[in-house]
């Protein structure tokens, strides 16, 4: 039973530590809108998104209203892309791009996702024209994200699809140079992607969901990290407890809001994905949070250990407020979207090596990472290869999202505003990996990928 004390708590929490949910994701299958006629594939899609996510956006704000509980994004995800493309072969699928950034604007929603592909054992049909025309794609819409899965646990990493998207997300940056850059930031290279996440840029609507479902993703690193501050001077065991205890309180939140859109929606409930999403706002950073714990600055030596402690706290936490958790749930550690990330990056404490060894042990992977715009393609190719690795490896959900700054160098910046944020140019490791990333073919699934 809720009382008092829980609801003055959560108040506080919404009003002094940037608690929030920060989507409201509507899953739509297109899978019934497939058409050998393009024209009549994208009059189905446009027609099928503003008829079921019409009221999505009125939704999220009588709900943010009524309850006191601010809504940030309103969102939509859809079937790979890809997998219309197939039905259609020999037409520019960047109509459908431009069919989605049209459903998107007419609905009201802030983006909408699955101008994506699935490509980790091959290229079926469709996927090749699809990834081949994302920087058009990106370039040409507002509202677009696009993601692509390179490799899986069970089927290893298919390392032409790897050796593409290097050139794919240099093209993509290099499309949108006029606007910093911005289409890079809207395209996620995947290892093991989730089906159900409601979190952009990544965000599709698998093949096994069902024809529409609601998934709601919830915020609160400001919550954690006040909590960490109140307890004071414990042991990590303490530590581990108090996040624990934090998150379930967020996931809760999380979890009614979702009930409650999908009551008012007539539409069923998915999942919550209950991780700590910062944004470049003042008491909003995962960052912080492992400076709490002790660290003189994210980045030090230290500081995997502390996002491990995290993550695994934040998933037990939210396991026992939902029986529908899923999406990426844990810590992400994007670096432009996060001020505590920003402010480390251009200390000189926080570094991409630092980053990818964090990525064993957090939610995503390297995320929101701006990279000096003359770097070639192979050695983009290379670091989305060592970050699939990681994934396929552990058993886990990895990504790359890196934003190639056209013009700049390390030490400059690039600046969105928002949620994306903005932050410093990182260098990256220049020794070329160009004979590797050339010699393609597929990484074989480790061993425990064999686990049937």
């Amino acid at each position: 039973m809720i009382n008092t004390q829980d609801i003055l708590e959560t108040i506080r929490m919404i009003d002094n530590d940037n608690l929030d949910v920060r989507t409201i994701t509507m899953g739509i299958s297109l899978l019934d809108c497939a058409d050998p006629d393009i024209r009549k594939a994208c009059d189905k899609i446009y027609d099928k998104i503003c008829r079921y996510a019409g009221d999505l956006v009125k939704t999220g704000e009588d709900i943010s209203k009524e309850y006191g509980i601010p809504i940030i994004h309103k969102r939509v995800s859809v079937t790979p892309i890809s997998m219309l493309a197939a039905a259609c072969p020999g037409s520019d699928p960047v109509r459908f791009a431009l069919t989605l950034d049209r459903a998107a604007k007419q609905v009201g929603v802030n983006f909408i996702g699955g101008y994506s592909a699935l490509v980790h054992k091959g290229f079926a049909p469709g996927d090749y024209a699809v990834i081949t025309s994302i920087p058009e794609a990106l370039s040409r819409t507002e509202y677009v994200c696009s993601s692509v899965n390179v490799g899986t646990t069970k089927a290893g990493i298919n390392m032409d699809a790897v050796q593409k998207m290097g050139r794919v997300v240099l093209d993509t940056a290099r499309a949108t140079a006029d606007r910093d850059c911005i289409g890079a930031a809207k395209l996620v290279v995947f290892c093991n992607a989730p089906e159900d996440n409601p979190f952009m840029a990544g965000a599709f609507h698998g093949p096994g969901e069902p024809d529409c479902e609601i998934n709601v993703g919830v915020s609160g690193p400001g919550v954690v990290r006040a909590a960490l501050a109140k307890a004071g001077d414990c042991d990590l065991s303490e530590v581990a407890n108090i996040i624990k205890k934090t998150a379930f309180k967020v996931t809760r939140m999380g979890q009614l809001v979702a009930q409650e859109a999908s009551r008012r929606l007539c539409v069923p409930f998915g999942i919550v994905d209950l991780s700590l999403a910062p944004t470049p706002a003042v008491g909003d950073s995962v960052a912080h949070i492992l400076e709490e714990m002790g660290l003189e600055s994210c980045g030090a030596h230290g500081t995997t250990a502390a996002l491990a402690i995290l993550n695994d706290a934040v998933k037990k936490g939210g396991v026992m407020a939902s029986s529908h958790v899923g999406g990426l749930s844990g810590a992400f550690i994007p670096v432009t979207e996060d001020a505590g990330m920003i402010a480390a990056a251009r200390r000189g404490s926080l570094s991409i090596t630092k980053l990818e060894a964090m990525t064993a042990v957090c939610s995503v992977g390297l995320d929101m990472i701006i990279i000096p715009g003359d770097v070639p393609p192979e050695i983009i190719s290379a670091i989305i290869a060592d970050e699939a690795a990681i994934g396929m490896v552990n058993s886990k959900t990895t990504a790359v999202r890196l934003i190639p700054a056209i013009g700049k160098k390390a030490g400059d910046s690039l600046e969105w505003g928002g949620l994306l944020g903005g932050g410093p140019v990182m260098e990256v490791n220049r020794f070329s990996p160009l004979k590797f990333i050339r010699r393609g073919g597929r990484i074989p699934a480790p061993i425990q990928g064999l686990k049937n």
